[in-house]
């Protein structure tokens, strides 16, 4: 006889970035079951089916009236989540969603206040945390083993050719909400801001280079005062080609951490070095996809978790704001040309 699964979960949106939710909730396949998947176009669906054996919704409307599914995965472009969100809180499903909660600041409170109201469990999809070095960097930070922090380093110079931005919608502030910031950087932005807490002004600038045709923008540099008296850089583009890892760098009193890509260097003081992980992909070139589910796998398994115990999600909504409030700010900076402060 086999144990309950944590929670069963249905899939909503099965473009690119659900590649490693499958592949995650495959290998997870008796821990947490998929109830079914649901896409608008139902032959992806069935695309989907025939590959994994998970059942098909023919509509939103089943997903919320199956007793069966506990949550929904949901992966759909950001201008579609209000109203899914609306659907599956009202029926009491807990929500797992891709970044970013919604396009902009306010709608994003919007949605985390809604399931909130609901009591509903929301988890958002930053799956960087996940990842072996950067659970070492969380725990180095917490034992305050690199002392007080002083200076922090973004790097994310990443790249996507014209043909990612010729897909419909994609970077465009009606469907994505913006570019490079909300769409690539708000990983390492969220891992980092998990790691020094919240930022509390900017100084920044954006632009759309010459290496693309888009609204919105495929660069944006950012001075940051951090709330722990931290000070730091923040450098993310799409226009470097052919992409490199992402580097995050903390500057402390005893020693400097530097995480690039899955790989933690830490250099202490006395002279002691600490290597943990690899320098694997994570999307960072011309194919966004190419790094493995691992990351998504323990993530997903977390949220279950939290499903099946009532406890919070390792990354719950309300914490997700502090990377869309930074985001806001960059690009109301970028707009005045002034520092502007991060909100609450």
């Amino acid at each position: 006889m086999t144990d309950k699964p944590l929670a069963r979960l249905a899939v909503i949106g099965l473009g690119m970035a659900t590649k490693p939710h499958l592949d995650a909730l495959a290998e997870l396949r008796g821990r947490v079951e998929v109830s079914g998947v649901y896409n608008r176009t139902r032959a992806k669906a069935d695309e989907v089916s025939e590959k994994f054996g998970f059942p098909v919704f023919e509509s939103l409307e089943a997903i919320v009236a199956d007793t069966n599914t506990d949550g929904v995965i949901i992966a759909t472009p950001p201008n579609q989540r209000l109203e899914i969100v609306t659907m599956m809180a009202g029926a009491g499903k807990h929500i797992l969603m891709e970044k970013p909660v919604e396009r902009t600041l306010d709608a994003a409170r919007e949605i985390v206040n809604l399931c909130e109201e609901k009591g509903v469990t929301l988890g958002i999809v930053f799956q960087h945390r996940f990842r072996q070095a950067a659970q070492r960097l969380r725990a180095l930070i917490d034992e305050e083993a690199l002392g007080e922090m002083a200076l922090v380093r973004a790097e994310i110079p990443w790249w996507r050719g014209q043909e990612y931005y010729d897909v419909p919608g994609r970077g465009t502030l009606e469907r994505d909400g913006g570019g490079v910031l909300i769409s690539q950087a708000i990983h390492v932005l969220d891992l980092m801001l998990s790691l020094t807490g919240p930022a509390a002004s900017v100084q920044a600038m954006t632009a759309t280079t010459r290496m693309h045709e888009m609204e919105t923008e495929d660069f944006a540099a950012a001075g940051v005062h951090f709330s722990n008296g931290a000070v730091g850089s923040i450098v993310a583009t799409t226009a470097t080609y052919p992409g490199e890892l992402e580097r995050l760098v903390i500057d402390g009193t005893l020693g400097t951490a530097a995480l690039n890509g899955g790989q933690l260097n830490v250099v202490w003081r006395d002279g002691r070095i600490e290597e943990v992980g690899e320098a694997s992909g994570t999307g960072g070139g011309a194919d966004p996809m190419a790094f493995p589910c691992d990351w998504h796998r323990d993530l997903i398994e977390n949220f279950a978790t939290a499903v099946s115990t009532g406890s919070a999600p390792a990354i719950p909504g309300r914490e997700a704001l502090r990377v869309h409030s930074l985001i806001d700010a960059m690009i109301r900076s970028g707009e005045q040309h002034a520092q502007a402060p991060v909100s609450g």
